[in-house]
């Protein structure tokens, strides 16, 4: 406590948070898992690599692609994610870089990619139950039952985040379990001889790189969550470390065990095509747990990107980006109206194919992780001496040079979009341009009510911060 022209003023560490007193702070294990699904959630999903670029290329890039995109992608977000520790994540990280125009841009592409994203979560759960149910593979019955399992996992965010938390780790280890049973019944008939099976004439990279794209990034979403965990700036570090192995292995041995088990027909390679795997190499039984095991990994995705995409929009209703009730917390907690209008935006999304859906989703996350990456590096410019509780060695060289690889691989996945594609999401960066001139003149008028947006700190100087008080 102290006093500046005699008001009296309290640094940030002292201030009390009134929101503590209603949730729960998430530990290091919930939160492996939370990024886990931000990211994967298992190998479901990712069949159309092999059916577009055969087994060899479909290894190689589940190995060689973390390195180019997920490893920076996750230590951007360790330095970035400790240094800011708050619900609004990525869209502080380039306010304080950009501007809060720029910012409010990032939040509005990266929530809608994340609509967009999570609307292919039912249609994943659904694929790989109708071998078993096929009414649910088309008509009323999927209709209904796309409608009925958003609001169910709707109900789950809801109930608060810590919930969520260990609903992903109870979910992960439920979904990877059948994969390492399959493995081991598998060894007598692997043949190694299918794994280098290639053919560089007759790849479709469109959705190649789409596939890979999409099953390898979001590592960033969990900034977004940074304000709900438990000591972010010593847990998010180590819990990115742990969930980066976790991805790769549950990508990459799966993979290994189905295209070395079976031969190849290319055309198989569809969503849904491990659990006919399963029953080649272990029977009835063992497909139905997979089939079980995808259901579940696709609920655990869902909530956890519903979570990341509804606190985005409450932090943002915090920083008076956003009208002030999308600042409105439930009783366990949790942002109600971010829940209400991220679920909304699912149900909307959801007639989309899986193909679509992963394009457009692409697209648009590609324009935010530009803007992340430009932030990254200029704060490393303009804040040298700020303080980072986790910090990439190598200087502002190593940050550029850190950068390129990732920016060359989003050029080359614009490139390959469809026109199709291209247009609807640029009407959709269009839209964003406009809305945040038009939220503010709202704000002007006083037609609608915003918070008091807060200042961003100095971080050259984040000790001498305070908050006055009357």
């Amino acid at each position: 406590m102290g006093a500046l022209n005699g008001a009296e003023y309290v640094t940030i560490d002292e201030l009390p948070n009134p929101r503590d007193n209603h949730r729960m702070k998430v530990s290091v294990l919930p939160l492996v898992f939370l990024i886990f699904y931000e990211v994967s959630g298992g190998p479901f999903g990712v069949e159309d690599t092999v059916k577009a670029a055969r087994p060899l290329l479909t290894l190689m890039g589940f190995l060689v692609f973390p390195f180019i995109w997920s490893v920076p992608e996750a230590l951007i977000t360790a330095e970035m994610g400790t240094m800011f520790p708050e619900n609004s994540g990525y869209v502080v990280w380039v306010s304080s870089a950009l501007g809060p125009y720029w910012g409010f841009q990032q939040g509005w592409m990266k929530w809608l990619s994340g609509v967009i994203d999570n609307a292919l979560y039912p249609v994943l759960f659904l694929d790989y139950l109708k071998s078993g149910i096929p009414a649910l593979g088309g008509g009323v019955p999927r209709v209904v039952s796309t409608w009925c399992l958003t609001l169910v996992l709707t109900y789950l965010n809801y109930r608060g985040l810590a919930i969520v938390g260990w609903v992903a780790v109870l979910l992960g280890v439920f979904s990877l379990l059948p994969f390492v049973v399959m493995g081991l019944l598998s060894i007598p008939d692997l043949n190694a001889s299918r794994w280098y099976v290639t053919n560089l004439d007759d790849v479709d990279w469109n959705l190649y790189l789409n596939t890979l794209f999409w099953n390898l990034n979001y590592w960033d979403s969990i900034s977004t969550l940074a304000g709900e965990v438990e000591n972010p700036k010593k847990t998010l570090p180590k819990a990115l470390f742990y969930a980066l192995i976790l991805v790769v292995l549950g990508y990459f041995f799966p993979l290994l065990i189905g295209t070395g088990v079976v031969p190849l027909n290319r055309e198989l390679w569809t969503d849904g095509y491990f659990s006919d795997i399963a029953k080649i190499v272990g029977g009835v039984w063992l497909r139905w747990w997979l089939q079980a095991a995808a259901a579940m990994s696709n609920m655990g995705m869902f909530v956890t990107e519903m979570s990341s995409d509804s606190f985005q929009l409450l932090g943002k209703a915090e920083r008076g980006m956003l009208p002030e009730f999308f600042g409105k917390r439930s009783c366990y907690g949790t942002p109600l109206i971010g829940i209400l209008f991220s679920a909304s935006g699912v149900i909307l999304l959801s007639w989309l194919s899986f193909q679509e859906i992963v394009a457009a989703e692409n697209f648009l996350y590609c324009f935010g992780m530009i803007l992340e990456f430009i932030a990254f590096i200029l704060l490393r410019i303009k804040q040298p001496t700020a303080s980072r509780p986790y910090k990439i060695p190598g200087g502002t060289v190593g940050a550029i040079l850190m950068c390129i690889p990732p920016t060359i691989l989003i050029c080359v996945v614009l490139a390959f979009s469809s026109l199709k594609v291209m247009v609807i999401s640029l009407i959709a960066v269009v839209i964003g341009l406009v809305m945040q001139p038009c939220l503010k003149f709202m704000e002007e008028k006083r037609w609608i009510k915003f918070s008091v947006s807060s200042e961003l700190p100095d971080l050259d100087n984040e000790e001498s911060i305070h908050t006055l008080m009357d």
